[in-house]
Formats: structure tokens, sequence, C-alpha cells
């Protein structure tokens, strides 16, 4: 059953069902703007899904609105600082989701309208991306003078010259563009079938062996960090576990014996 994560409201819901997890953003009025409950409610979330070794995928989705998030809460920005004489970074448990990067599992975004900001933030972390149809992608800090040190992943993820005015200019581009890039794996033409398209494509992904999947997940990023030569060197190391694990036999098993793999994660 979904239930809301312990924090001052109810900004972030979280379900497992059958080895998935779905983290939703729950604060439609406010276009799923990312609040201290809503940044916060991410955290536990991510805690919450490294400590259950039954989960296997997310799914990060949003309530629909028009809008997957639409960035830092600006409204709520200006409040904390009146009130408090704080940025409302400082009272973020982790102000740019470097938890969210460090999760085992797959995530899947699960994008039902417009990502900007923090959103796009969000996207680039996740491992898959399904987007809808008409909307747009923005990385607007310039305009409100905050900053994006965030996407320096992109670079390694999209054209620079694509980078760079998404940066310097803060305007909102066409979701379509990234789908042509390929920054975006699926375009669907509804919230619905932008939600069905994640979850069959978590389903794929928990249905295969976690060591391997995990494996992957961890060395293709670290080969996104160190570069070519060293990331393949080091992916030897991080599949290694796989390799030796209960699981590599258990899929040729299973592959002789013409039935569906029985995976248990050793």
């Amino acid at each position: 059953m979904t239930e809301p994560i312990q924090v001052e409201e109810e900004a972030v819901l979280f379900a497992v069902k059958d080895g998935i997890a779905t983290v939703t953003l729950n604060r439609p009025k406010q276009r799923n703007a990312l609040s201290i409950a809503a940044m916060n409610g991410l955290y536990q979330a991510w805690e919450r899904i490294d400590a259950d070794k039954d989960v296997r995928v997310a799914i990060l989705t949003s309530s629909d609105c028009g809008t997957f998030c639409a960035g830092m809460d600006l409204k709520e920005t200006s409040r904390v600082k009146q009130e408090t004489g704080k940025d409302i970074l400082t009272f973020f448990k982790d102000p740019f989701h470097f938890r969210m990067r460090r999760v085992r599992v797959p995530i899947v975004a699960a994008m039902t309208g417009h990502l900007i900001a923090g959103g796009m933030l969000m996207s680039l972390n996740c491992d898959l991306r399904v987007g809808l149809s008409g909307t747009k992608i923005g990385i607007t800090e310039s305009k409100i003078g905050r900053g994006s040190p965030w996407g320096m992943p992109l670079l390694w993820m999209l054209p620079q010259p694509v980078v760079m005015e998404m940066v310097l200019t803060a305007e909102l581009m066409e979701i379509e563009r990234f789908r042509q890039l390929g920054f975006i794996n699926y375009l669907e033409e509804t919230p619905d079938a932008v939600r069905d398209r994640a979850m069959k494509l978590a389903v794929a992904i928990r249905d295969n062996a976690p060591l391997s999947v995990q494996a992957g997940k961890r060395a293709l990023l670290t080969a996104m960090s160190v570069g070519c030569d060293t990331g393949l060197e080091m992916a030897w190391h991080i599949y290694r576990e796989a390799y030796e694990s209960d699981d590599a036999q258990e899929g040729a098993r299973a592959f002789a014996e013409k039935r569906a793999p029985i995976w248990r994660g050793v």
C-alpha cells in the first residue's frame, strides 16, 4: 500500500510491490516543487530502498499537474530566509541529490510533465527516462540567481553546445529534442502511458539477475567518471561478484533446463 514518508507534509509517497519501489513527488498544487519536506522525503526514500534487499528497481514519478517537477519551491525559499535568516539549502539533508546518485538499484524516471531546474537534476540522476510528449525541459537557475553545479554529468550525456545553451540562456526546450539526442529513452502521449512504459522497463530490469543489474549500473557510471581505459579495468572488479555468484550458475542451469531462472542475489 502507498504510504507517506514521515515528514511535515505528505510530500513524498513511497510504495513497494513485487520488488519494484515507486517514489512519488506529491505536491501537485505547487507543481511538484521541491520543498524541505520533499527534499528530505526523497532522501529517506533512497535510504529505504537501499536498506531493502528485496527491492530490485525503483520508479520516480510525481502527481499529475502538468509538471514533473518545477525545481525548488521559491515561495518557501523566500519565507525560510525571512523567518530564519538562512538559505533553504541549509535545511536540506542532501541539497544536490548526491544520495540519489548512489542508489544501488536502477531508477526509472516516469516524467508526466515539464521538468525544470531540480526536475532536470533528478532526471539526469535516473538511469532510464520516459517523458511526456509536448512538454519542456530547462535549467532555469540563471533566471533566479542560483546555479546548476549538479549539471556537470550532462557533458557525458548531451552535446556540450546544448548543455551550454541550457545553462546560459535558462530557456525551456522541447522534450522531443532530447529524445532525438538520446537523453530520453521513450516519449509517450499521456501520463498513464508514461507510467505504463516505466513499469514495463522496471519489470524487465527486475526479472534479470540482480547482481548483474547492479554491477551494470555501477560499472557504467564509474566509466563515465574515470574514462574508458580505467573504466574498463574497474568494470572487471565491479562485475566479479556477479561472475562468482550462485546466480551465474543458475542462469546456465535454467537455460539448459528450459525454465525461468530463480534469482537469489547471491
